[in-house]
């Protein structure tokens, strides 16, 4: 009788351990999928809402354009001083119709990347300026501002809008790197120390998917710029509130 009880107590001690590890694998498998899913869901759309109303408080502030064969040299802004300073909105309609993430100063994963979405490199220069605009997002959770960086194609348009002007690069190529590869954000990139004459933006981002192994990145051109109470470009038009806030 004595083993018979025994027997019973491992039995039950046993099937108590299992049912709290298969409880506990649960909740990981919930903390997970929030992180991965849910938590990009709501994060990228209090990103692209971020991005939205910076546009907005821009575009209430300026009298229309009258269009111009030549808007001249592209109008550069200062530097932020202070990280976390929010300065442009980035769209990039291969990423999607509706895409728009914010831009602000600094690369921290913590005062940057997780609540606000792309970072601009402290250092590398602004939108429009000759050299090379360098910015970073996850590619995974956070809202992953580019999760599709990998699908961008030959002749792609790149979108930087700012209170100055909305800055066009055109996407010429892709490399991967190291993540001790930082000659990615030099002026010229990878050739440290010689002058620049292009006006470059450089977009990088972790690689593979769920890894931080290597880094991808993504180069483009400046095409064009013009003044931001001017029309927009047809491919982001649906994306910008009127001018004036009319």
């Amino acid at each position: 009788m004595n083993r018979a009880r025994r027997g019973r107590t491992r039995i039950s001690v046993v099937g108590v351990l299992g049912e709290l590890l298969i409880t506990a694998g649960v909740f990981v498998l919930l903390f997970l999928g929030w992180q991965l899913w849910f938590n990009d869901i709501v994060a990228g759309g209090e990103q692209s809402e971020r991005a939205h109303t910076l546009t907005e408080e821009w575009l209430a502030d300026v009298a229309p354009v009258e269009p111009a064969a030549d808007w001249g040299e592209p109008v550069v802004a200062p530097e932020p001083t202070e990280t976390a300073t929010t300065f442009a909105t980035l769209y990039v309609p291969r990423f999607g119709a509706d895409y728009a993430k914010p831009i602000a100063q600094g690369i921290g994963t913590r005062t940057v990347l997780n609540p606000i979405g792309v970072g601009h490199y402290p250092g590398t220069q602004m939108p429009g300026e000759v050299g090379n605009f360098a910015i970073a997002a996850h590619r995974t959770t956070w809202g992953a501002p580019f999760a599709e960086i990998a699908s961008l194609q030959l002749g792609d348009r790149i979108y930087v809008a700012t209170a100055d002007g909305i800055y066009t690069y055109v996407y010429r190529g892709s490399e991967y790197v190291l993540p001790t590869g930082v000659g990615v954000i030099d002026p010229v990139p990878q050739l440290e120390g010689v002058a620049p004459s292009d006006r470059l933006i450089t977009l990088t981002s972790c690689n593979p998917r769920y890894s931080a192994a290597e880094r991808i990145v993504a180069y483009g051109v400046l095409e064009s710029w013009q003044p931001l109470g001017a029309e927009p470009p047809a491919e982001i038009a649906h994306l910008l509130p009127a001018v004036g806030g009319a």
